[in-house]
């Protein structure tokens, strides 16, 4: 059921939205030099690696520099990626991961390969179900940019302090997930994102 929602959801998604991917592809690719999209390798479901879609925001090479986006200016970030970011509009070509099954509309956000080999044995659970483009943590942690920005060494920050927390939520999605639950994490990140501006 959820598989049927997901692919029922993306495709409407992405029919209707597809004149702003269009805007927002042209937008990227006028502003800064390097492709319209960012391609990452990420761990889904069954600890397999898989290849998450998002527009560009970065100047090219700039993951290089680390894997952690430090505040709301990183000087990697275009000026157009700023307000892909900040309206989350960066996320939108993942509509196509959810619709070949990589990922789902609600579900734990997947991680690099690099973080994923800090999780403990019990941690492994939330390999267990498809990542998504929204969790409890995105909401959560929709500051996460500025959190970081305060830390000396954003980094050791990120992993033992803010990953734990996301596991513990996302483990709580796990224990309760649902078709209507799903729908009460989407409503809820849409109402954060139009509230945080």
């Amino acid at each position: 059921m959820k598989r049927l929602f997901d692919i029922i959801l993306s495709s409407f998604g992405i029919l209707v939205l597809s004149p702003i991917l269009v805007l927002i592809a042209i937008l990227v690719k006028i502003s800064s030099k390097g492709p319209v999209f960012f391609r990452q390798v990420r761990v889904g479901k069954g600890n397999k690696d898989f290849r998450i879609f998002k527009f560009r925001t970065m100047y090219t090479g700039s993951d290089k520099k680390g894997l952690l986006t430090v505040g709301g200016r990183d000087p990697r970030v275009t000026k157009v990626g700023y307000y892909l970011r900040k309206f989350k509009l960066d996320e939108l070509p993942q509509l196509f991961n959810v619709f070949t099954g990589e990922m789902s509309l609600v579900g734990p956000r997947p991680e690099v390969r690099k973080y994923v080999e800090h999780y403990s044995e019990s941690d492994m659970e939330v390999l267990s179900v498809r990542p998504g483009i929204t969790d409890y943590a995105s909401i959560a942690f929709r500051n996460e940019n500025d959190i970081l920005k305060e830390s000396e060494d954003p980094e050791k920050k990120y992993i033992e302090e803010i990953m734990p927390i996301k596991l513990g939520l996302n483990k709580k999605y796990i224990a309760e997930k649902g078709m209507f639950k799903d729908l009460s994490i989407i409503f809820k990140t849409i109402t954060v994102i139009i509230k945080k501006q």
